[in-house]
């Protein structure tokens, strides 16, 4: 199985300070608050990276989301739900996007 790059890392050396911010604020300070889990984190960026039509970043998040305890049948859930809030188009390409991603992990 192929590793695919840590977008992070790539973009290290344009915007070494948003990487920066990232690590440590969103990273190491929200997903670390104790008044969600991360699961319920990973839901709720997921849906949001859906509904903003952010594929790049679905990507990491959905492998993030299986990670932590989200399933499959979930995510599925997850887009379904967004594509009457969001539009067809997003939920589609989200779709995408998670089959790539579980496909990925199959290997």
């Amino acid at each position: 199985m192929a590793t695919r790059p840590d977008p992070r890392e790539a973009l290290r050396a344009v915007t070494p300070k948003l990487n920066e911010l990232t690590e440590k604020v969103l990273f190491g300070d929200v997903w670390e608050r104790p008044g969600l889990s991360k699961r319920d984190r990973s839901l709720i960026t997921c849906a949001v990276l859906t509904a903003l039509y952010r594929p790049e970043q679905l990507r990491g998040h959905v492998a993030r989301a299986l990670a932590n305890g989200v399933t499959r049948d979930e995510l599925g859930e997850l887009i379904t739900h967004v594509a009457f809030y969001a539009g067809w188009p997003s939920a589609v390409t989200a779709a995408s996007v998670a089959k790539s991603v579980f496909d990925e992990q199959q290997e």
